[in-house]
């Protein structure tokens, strides 16, 4: 059971996802959708979100699901269960290897889940790797402009998709219908937008880490405050990642990307010192972002900031970020 507006948000993901998509109220709703489809007895997965370990918790708790680390031996692993691979990984922005967790997966028959929230369509196509299920928060990417929830699952089964859609209507997690109208708005202009988000963020991280390793900084500078603020800067452009992450993500490395401070109060002061940037908790929207982590996620460095770039001129992002640092330098 559907409406017209959703059934169009549906089939314009499909097209461009390869597969069969269903939507869902949020991305939350989406894994717990997936979840239900599969009932795995374990299941594999990494730090990353942390709205998603309380839904698999909700499982553990109902079900009896074993949650696995991402990096636990395939032996771990048998028949139906599930490696959930958010991929790039939040609050970091780094990326991983979905092949080698395909191959993993299936040598187990087991089920790969990609998370690519981060990474939409044009800048990563995780069928292509074998993925079995893409999973997106469509709040992020796909609305694009900070006014929506959804989720969506995509999946090649059809028999998968037909018994996600009667689950949905039981769970009751149908996405709106001003939601979808909402949503196919944004799909007009899906790869513009991430495109040049992902362009800026990549440039901003480039000159961040030249900043925080430049030989020498006179004084003053701007690399020279860099350097007495920032520890690190952390992005999918940065690893060294081989042939596998050229392929993986051939047209650019993600939109968001993380700064980890020397210092606890600079982490908390930085963002009220920024004009361009909303000290805001989502992303995915045409406005740039940043967030003290550890106000939504206590498990995380109280050090890490993560940012979402947005549409704006790059150079001003950073003339902003060069001043803020400058003047938490002093």
């Amino acid at each position: 059971m559907s409406a017209p507006n959703p059934t169009r948000f549906e089939l314009i993901l499909s097209s461009l996802l390869n597969g069969q998509a269903v939507s869902y109220s949020s991305g939350l709703s989406a894994l717990h959708g997936a979840l239900t489809l599969l009932n795995p007895r374990n299941i594999s997965v990494g730090d990353g979100y942390h709205g998603c370990h309380g839904v698999i918790a909700l499982f553990t708790r109902n079900n009896g699901l074993k949650k696995l680390p991402l990096d636990c031996p395939a032996e771990s692993l048998g028949e139906g269960d599930v490696i959930l691979l958010e991929t790039p990984v939040n609050p970091l922005g780094t990326a991983f290897d979905i092949a080698s967790y395909a191959a993993k997966a299936h040598s187990r028959g087991a089920i790969l889940i990609v998370d690519s929230t981060f990474a939409p369509p044009g800048l990563q196509e995780p069928f292509d790797f074998g993925a079995d299920i893409i999973m997106h928060s469509g709040t992020k990417y796909f609305g694009g402009h900070s006014d929506l929830l959804s989720g969506v699952l995509v999946t090649k089964n059809e028999q998968w998709a037909a018994q996600l859609k009667t689950d949905r209507l039981f769970i009751g997690s149908v996405m709106g219908n001003m939601e979808s109208w909402l949503g196919v708005r944004s799909l007009r202009t899906l790869e513009v937008r991430v495109q040049r988000q992902s362009d800026n963020a990549t440039k901003l991280v480039s000159w961040l880490d030249a900043s925080l390793h430049a030989p020498n900084p006179v004084p003053g500078s701007v690399e020279a405050a860099v350097q007495t603020v920032l520890r690190d800067v952390v992005h999918a452009s940065l690893q060294d990642g081989g042939e596998w992450l050229k392929k993986q993500m051939p047209n650019g490395f993600g939109p968001v990307f993380a700064i980890n401070m020397k210092e606890e109060q600079f982490a908390k002061k930085l963002p009220s010192l920024l004009h361009f940037f909303q000290h805001a908790t989502s992303l995915g929207g045409v406005e740039t972002l940043i967030e003290w982590r550890a106000m939504s996620d206590s498990t995380v460095d109280r050090r890490l900031l993560r940012i979402s770039v947005g549409l704006e001129n790059w150079e001003d992002l950073k003339s902003d970020l060069a001043s803020a640092f400058q003047e938490l330098a002093k």
